[in-house]
């Protein structure tokens, strides 16, 4: 159907990238749930197949580029467009460290995954969302990538949510005119493998900005950066 929305959420097989593929799904939005396990991958989609939603998967590493294409041409061959990108996939493998003696390898790392993967997902997948009347790019950040409120520890992590921000901004100006709005936001402390289980939100109301996000009207914001749907300091 020409007037069907198309979805793309990163690391969708679990946490908030599960809760944010059930919310568009439910919505009657056609969502490719990605994620680099191709078992894990399966498994949540079989899950969300048992709640009566439409589900699409397809693996993706999203640092490797042969990956990425290989998902930008199935999108072009199935749908022809793309509507939806939710940069969700993310590593954190630096807790409990600080600025002076995190390995240098391991911020590499995190860079690959946290940034440079959404970059390159952007870049491969803005001829599909051009062609959509209603494109959305959805960066999912952090708080801790706010410089407002910047600190030590997890450097690693705080530099690539920062770094995930500018893009955000960078590519919200390069696209504007075209229809396709780019925000980032802070889906708050969530109950997630990386949250813990003693964070005060759950998956569901984690995903619940992203989602807004991805819906916006086309008079909607385009460079913020956003917590609870509303603005917060970079």
């Amino acid at each position: 159907m020409p007037d069907e929305k198309i979805a793309v959420v990163t690391g969708g097989n679990k946490g908030i990238g599960f809760g944010i593929c059930r919310s568009l799904a439910s919505q009657g939005i056609r969502t490719i749930l990605t994620a680099r396990d191709v078992a894990k991958g399966e498994i949540a989609k079989e899950q969300l197949k048992q709640e009566g939603l439409e589900i699409i998967f397809h693996p993706l590493d999203v640092t490797d580029e042969n990956s990425i294409d290989s998902l930008a041409s199935f999108s072009a061959r199935e749908f022809g467009k793309l509507d939806i990108l939710i940069n969700n996939a993310a590593i954190r493998k630096d807790a409990g460290m600080m600025g002076l003696d995190v390995p240098v390898e391991i911020v590499r790392e995190m860079m690959e995954t946290n940034l440079y993967g959404p970059l390159m997902l952007c870049q491969a997948l803005a001829p599909l969302l051009k062609k959509s009347a209603a494109g959305r790019i959805v960066n999912v950040s952090s708080g801790m990538g706010s410089l407002a409120g910047m600190g030590g520890g997890s450097p690693a992590y705080r530099i690539t949510k920062t770094a995930l921000n500018a893009m955000t901004k960078v590519l919200a100006s390069e696209f504007r005119g075209t229809g396709v709005l780019v925000n980032c936001c802070h889906p708050g402390w969530v109950r997630t493998d990386m949250g813990g289980r003693g964070a005060s939100k759950s998956i569901d109301e984690g995903a619940d900005t992203p989602v807004w996000l991805a819906l916006l009207s086309k008079d909607g914001p385009t460079g913020g950066y956003f917590q609870d749907r509303k603005p917060m300091p970079w």
